[in-house]
């Protein structure tokens, strides 16, 4: 889906950029930092985790979990510039790989999250938990949840036990070990389980060798072994190990750390018919999907061409009226037609709305593809707003809907903010698409729009408006592009 950001220019509010993340991927040997629309960004941990999934519930389900995942554990790599790494140790993501099918479970549950007594569930999800999932505070001690308690899982002992062996060399293990910053003994001869988890996954290990043991985390060693030798070495922490003949064997069964969401019971739980929902209750038990914390009850209430989902159809109903009516509007001034099937969420109150969108209080609206989301109509109204942020949405999906692959950002913002006020006032200036995507500072995002808004009505006054218009489709001209890049050049120096 693209992105669009959005800008209401009056007095009282400013409309942004809807919540993206910052991934850091690797590419052609190096790495590179991409900002994602966060429904993108679940579609491409779909593919990177589950791409594999027959059941459509099943992908709704981890759709669910990535998604919740990713909002509670953003700015995880913050101090290194970025929200996740595309990795397993944030969420293995595979952005070549999206396809329809990947993107239609992340817009069926959009902005759909798991909630516990209000606040965002912790959502782990295992490839193999081999029958029994693992309670949290095993594996992460200050993770302990009532949610993710251990429990067996019956589907996905239905779809047979995966077993695994892996024998490795001693002395590789220990390089690993010490390349991962783990204190080893100088040889290692021998690898013991001290203790299990109530699941029976190895809990503590002992490292024997040359006089000398080391107690070790059977996790931690589990991931240095996988991320020095290879993933597919020590799948999980069910197993038995036995060292001989100068080697140290593991046999075990199950994929990965067991807690949350087994991968191969939600798939099975799909098959046999179950819903996501379902799903996500048995293995996050007690937890409540929807957009806040407590969830929403949408009423859908349907016009010619836009429909209103609202938690409140009789306050709410004036706001699909003046939808409509402004919807023609727009289609009279510009002489495109409106895209059909627009959505427009109304949220009953101000948190329910900064809880589904991710966005600070003075933003009014925020729209993606042709789904409107609104903080609650009442205050829209109160502070006559209600048209006027109605009217910019409405243009941003007209404008969007005509747009040109590589039409610039400022001119795009621009035109709807002409369009919707029909005037630009100020000197004309060419703003940056970071300034136009500004979130921390009203003050800024503001000036950035009008800057942008006073380069289209410049250009309006010198070409016309059913020039300028008609560039949407076509793109803008050598010149236009020209005296855009010298403006920006002139910034940078």
């Amino acid at each position: 889906m693209k992105r669009i950001v959005l800008l209401l220019l009056v007095a009282w509010t400013l409309v942004a950029a809807p919540p993206t993340v910052q991934v850091q991927l690797r590419a052609g040997g190096g790495t590179k930092i991409v900002e994602l629309p966060l429904e993108r960004y679940v579609a491409a941990v779909l593919a990177g985790e589950s791409g594999g999934f027959q059941s459509e519930e099943a992908l709704k389900a981890m759709a669910v979990a990535a998604r919740t995942y990713a909002v509670k554990m953003r700015n995880r790599h913050r101090a290194e510039g970025f929200d996740f790494c595309d990795t397993t140790h944030c969420q293995r993501l595979d952005l070549n790989a999206v396809n329809a099918r990947l993107e239609s479970a992340a817009q069926a549950t959009a902005g759909e999250l798991l909630w516990f007594e209000g606040k965002l569930a912790l959502t782990p999800y295992t490839r193999d938990c081999g029958g029994r999932t693992e309670d949290a505070a095993a594996v992460w001690p200050d993770q302990a949840a009532p949610y993710l308690k251990s429990h067996a899982d019956d589907y996905c002992s239905r779809a047979g036990r995966s077993a695994w062996r892996w024998s490795g060399d001693p002395r590789e293990i220990l390089d690993a070990l010490r390349r991962s910053g783990l204190r080893a003994p100088s040889r290692l001869d021998q690898v013991s389980i001290l203790d299990r988890t109530p699941s029976g996954r190895a809990a503590t290990l002992v490292l024997a060798g040359a006089g000398d043991s080391v107690r070790i985390s059977a996790g931690s060693f589990r991931f240095a072994i996988g991320r020095e030798i290879g993933w597919n070495t020590i799948r999980s922490d069910h197993y038995t190990v036995q060292s001989s003949n100068g080697r140290v064997s593991f046999e075990g069964t199950g994929s990965g750390h067991g807690v949350g969401l087994c991968q191969v019971g939600a798939e099975q739980q799909g098959l046999a018919g179950r819903s996501y929902r379902e799903i996500l209750a048995f293995y996050y038990p007690g937890t409540v999907p929807g957009l806040t914390g407590r969830g929403l009850t949408w009423q859908r209430l349907s016009g010619e061409s836009i429909a209103l989902l609202t938690t409140r159809p009789d306050q709410d109903r004036i706001a699909l009226d003046t939808a409509e009516r402004l919807a023609k509007r727009s289609v009279e001034r510009t002489g495109w037609p409106m895209p059909r099937n627009i959505e427009i969420r109304a949220y009953p109150d101000l948190d329910t709305f900064r809880n589904a969108t991710g966005e600070p209080g003075w933003v009014a609206a925020h729209t993606q593809g042709r789904r409107i989301e609104l903080q609650p109509i009442a205050v829209l109204r109160s502070r006559g707003a209600l048209e006027s942020t109605l009217s910019h949405e409405l243009l941003h999906i007209l404008v969007e809907s005509q747009a040109a692959p590589d039409l610039p950002l400022w001119f795009r913002e621009g035109l709807v903010s002409y369009l919707a006020a029909g005037r630009g006032s100020g000197a004309p200036r060419i703003p940056t698409d970071s300034e136009l995507r500004e979130t921390g500072s009203p003050a800024r995002a503001r000036q950035a729009y009008a800057d942008a808004t006073a380069s289209v009505a410049n250009l309006v006054a010198r070409y016309g408006e059913a020039t300028v218009s008609a560039w949407v489709k076509r793109g803008l001209p050598a010149e236009v592009i020209k005296a855009s890049s010298s403006q920006a050049v002139t910034k940078s120096k």
